[in-house]
């Protein structure tokens, strides 16, 4: 199934590009090696969920579905859709009265963390959620070392205007292990993420 973006521009799954070449260049796929970042994102945020820690959820996205073939009289087959509208980060929610919202990236580069993984509505949003005084944040994935860190949004934000600047298009993993928190994988919960916004922002 094709989803398009409002513009009509092919929307491409989640992954850059060098990612995409590498699947394309091996018979081993991420979803091989394990569950993906939103896989556990989403095991973690319904841990909290469960236990009443915070309530946390992956925004959905709307889209306009365009053409549907129903080869079955019993049964529909989505062949195109478009989304209605850019979609701002990936996840939103409250915890302890605070509103949180995120977004959840991954890169297959070891050295560095691509800006281009990120889009200007996106970083429009996380600005207008700091300035409001919500907790906003980013979690990166460094595939191919399956490390784990969280870095807050005015950081984020910082390195994007030195890009704008004429500056280095990506943040060096070096940069990101200053200034951002690194994430231990455990079992339950994955990616327990709240254990730093608890330090971070004195919650």
């Amino acid at each position: 199934m094709n989803f398009n973006y409002p513009n009509g521009k092919r929307y491409v799954p989640k992954g850059t590009e060098t990612e995409t070449k590498v699947k394309k260049q091996s018979n081993h796929s991420y979803s091989n090696r394990g569950m993906t970042l939103e896989d556990d994102l989403n095991d973690t945020n319904e841990y909290y969920r469960v236990r009443k820690i915070a309530v946390i959820h992956k925004k959905p996205t709307p889209v306009q579905i365009v053409q549907v073939d129903y080869p079955k009289r019993s049964a529909a087959v989505i062949k195109e859709a478009y989304f209605k509208q850019a979609s701002t980060t990936d996840y939103n929610g409250v915890y302890k009265g605070k509103y949180i919202d995120f977004e959840a990236k991954e890169t297959a580069n070891s050295t560095s963390f691509p800006l281009k993984n990120f889009h200007q509505h996106q970083i429009d949003h996380m600005q207008e959620v700091v300035t409001q005084g919500g907790i906003c944040f980013v979690i990166l994935r460094f595939s191919k070392i399956e490390q784990v860190y969280l870095l807050e949004a005015k950081h984020l934000l910082s390195f994007w205007e030195r890009m704008k600047n004429g500056g280095r298009k990506s943040i060096t993993k070096e940069e990101i292990e200053q200034i951002g928190v690194y994430i231990p994988l455990g079992f339950r919960p994955r990616i327990d993420y709240i254990k730093i916004i608890d330090t971070l922002f004195q919650l």
